[in-house]
């Protein structure tokens, strides 16, 4: 699995950046980025994904 962020979307919250900060990052843009390259051993991304509050994070196989 791997997460994708929309940037156009992303509002830089940073909810994601705390329940799964082995996946997300705030970056100097004051958005979310992916640090990783797959997110089945976090077990956070779909968390993440769902407490995302613009919808901006997706996950795909």
């Amino acid at each position: 699995m791997k997460a994708v962020v929309d940037q156009e979307l992303c509002i830089g919250c940073g909810a994601c950046e705390q329940l799964c900060p082995q996946v997300f990052k705030l970056g100097d843009d004051g958005k979310s980025h992916v640090i990783a390259q797959e997110c089945d051993s976090a077990g956070c991304c779909e968390e993440a994904a769902d407490s995302c509050p613009a919808g901006a994070i997706s996950i795909e196989d």
